[in-house]
């Protein structure tokens, strides 16, 4: 054993793979419906990092995963975060405000009851909500105000941090279960209930429609689409013998068959307002009007709104829907492709290859990412993230790597495009990034962590720290899950995001998309995670100075 243990000690990359490797395995073992996904790699390495002091990896290992995955994070979920803000955002940044005001007012509780120092008490705030950047906040501030041996004192946040932080991820994590069975959360139910707010698809179907209605004559499609409000895609049409595209300035008229594209309530309204569904499929004529999926590999194209791309009067052609990950939606004027979109479009036969020339169409371009901007981006989040910020008299913060990089994500996400460069991911490459990132933050934090969390909790007041510890952070989850989920009517797959956000903890995210697998919890998590992040290093501070 002592032979596998000096190996560990002094071969980072196999400790890395190791860790990963078997904690990825173990994530998929599943008791009773019950599985750690790909937390389980932090796990895994608590328990290497506990066989000896020694066994850990370099910093920069989980830097760098923190660093890749908050902005990839970032850059999927900027439209969505900015989008939010003018609705439920609010809501949801007030109640990460409340839960962590309250956080903090406990800690203060504890420090009087149980006679806890500043500096200990400041370091169970952010070990249990699992924040090191104000951590560091604390840290610096002691050895800026210390008179005595900074040294020792700055020890003392560390040592309630190193202690509380296991139980500030495994805490959250035992609560998202717990919850989810007590309150039966169905996510099929809410993707249903809520499909908007939880990101999900809602069905998209494709009818033939015979016009039998007299009084929708004379009318053009683009007017007929403006005045009853039509969220949908007129693909072609049969008049007689001759199949023709649906354009603006077409009008239809009783007898002609025509396809409608949609989702499903809008499709039957069209039905309503058009005539009857007719069991003549003529989309499966192809002699002369054919469909194809393409993918969006073209740089020039991305970020443009489509009605900008002209591809009616270029191609006589029309994007009919857009698929985006696993989401499939109808697109709009106003709607703009990013690269990794696949397009289903209809257009004559012999413009078809054009059409996947204009759009790329390569899906190896889409499979890898363009280092300059994606650097670039990551550059100027950790630029942000050292700069200090003066909130009070003596107290700076930082954002640190965790939160300029998420930030400056968020904002580039939602521009998009300058000029041609292009700061979206392709969605399969930002997949595999934010798998990887994960990976190696929850590896390097568990074996830093493992040695620590085993030894404070056999000697000293280390167990005391860590149930207090463990009491904040599940009392934390349970009041914001409950006050959001009951009282605030948000969807739990939110929540679910919005507490990992609160605790700033990656693991937690990765654990709540593994359960519900909707875009929701990333939106969650992007929506608080800026305000949680400069909040808990104020408190932290406070705390210290109270």
């Amino acid at each position: 054993m002592q032979q596998i243990i000096e190996i560990l000690k002094h071969n980072h990359l196999l400790l890395t793979f190791l860790v990963a490797g078997l904690g990825y395995a173990f994530g998929h073992i599943k008791i009773k419906g019950f599985s750690l996904g790909i937390s389980a790699v932090l796990f895994v390495g608590l328990f290497f990092g506990a066989l000896d002091k020694d066994i850990k990896l370099p910093e920069i290992i989980h830097m760098l995963g923190l660093v890749i995955f908050v902005y990839a994070i970032g850059i999927s979920s900027g439209p969505g975060f900015f989008a939010s803000l003018r609705g439920r955002g609010i809501s949801e940044n007030l109640l990460t405000a409340g839960v962590l005001i309250f956080a903090s007012t406990v800690v203060i509780i504890f420090k009087k009851i149980f006679a806890l120092s500043s500096g200990v008490a400041a370091g169970l705030f952010c070990g249990s909500f699992t924040n090191t950047p104000a951590l560091a906040s604390v840290v610096e501030a002691i050895k800026r105000a210390a008179s005595e041996d900074a040294t020792t004192l700055s020890s003392e946040p560390v040592f309630g941090y190193s202690v509380s932080y296991p139980m500030g991820v495994i805490g959250i994590l035992i609560s998202f279960y717990l919850f989810k069975r007590l309150f039966k959360i169905d996510f099929q139910e809410e993707a249903k209930k809520f499909p908007e707010q939880v990101g999900a698809q809602k069905k998209i179907i494709n009818l033939t429609i015979r016009v039998t209605k007299d009084d929708i004559k004379g009318i053009k499609i683009a007017e007929l689409i403006h005045s009853k409000k039509l969220r949908v895609i007129f693909g072609r049409y049969k008049r007689n013998d001759t199949m023709q595209l649906v354009e603006s300035d077409t009008q239809l008229e009783p007898g002609d068959l025509v396809t409608v594209v949609g989702e499903e309530s809008d499709v039957m309204k069209v039905v309503e307002i058009m005539g009857e569904i007719s069991n003549i499929a003529i989309d499966m004529d192809r002699s002369l009007l054919d469909f194809r999926r393409i993918f969006v590999s073209n740089k020039n194209v991305v970020e443009v709104p489509i009605r900008e791309l002209k591809v009616p009067k270029k191609f006589r052609a029309l994007i009919t829907r857009v698929r985006r990950g696993d989401i499939e939606f109808i697109p709009d004027g106003d709607t703009r492709l990013e690269l990794g979109d696949r397009i289903r479009v209809l257009a004559p036969r012999e413009r078809m290859d054009e059409i996947s020339k204009f759009f790329g169409d390569s899906y190896k371009a889409i499979s890898e990412i363009d280092v300059v901007p994606f650097a670039l981006g990551i550059a100027l989040g950790i630029l942000l993230g050292s700069i200090p910020i003066p909130i009070g008299r003596d107290i700076t913060i930082t954002l640190g790597v965790a939160g300029g990089p998420l930030i400056v994500g968020l904002i580039l996400g939602r521009i998009g495009k300058t000029g041609h460069i292009v700061w979206q991911i392709p969605y399969n490459a930002n997949l595999t990034l934010r798998q990887i990132g994960i990976i190696l933050f929850m590896a390097g934090v568990g074996t830093r962590s493992g040695y620590a969390f085993y030894e404070t909790l056999k000697s000293g007041n280390g167990p005391l720290i860590f149930l207090l510890g463990a009491l904040l952070t599940v009392s934390a989850v349970w009041v914001a899950l409950f006050v959001g989920y009951r009282f605030l009517k948000i969807p739990y797959s939110v929540m679910s995001g919005v507490v990992s956000g609160i605790h700033t903890q990656p693991s937690a995210l990765a654990f709540a998309n593994e359960q519900s697998d909707l875009p929701a919890p990333n939106i969650g998590y992007a929506t608080v995670y800026p305000l949680s992040t400069i909040l808990k290093i104020i408190l932290a501070q406070i705390i210290l100075l109270f």
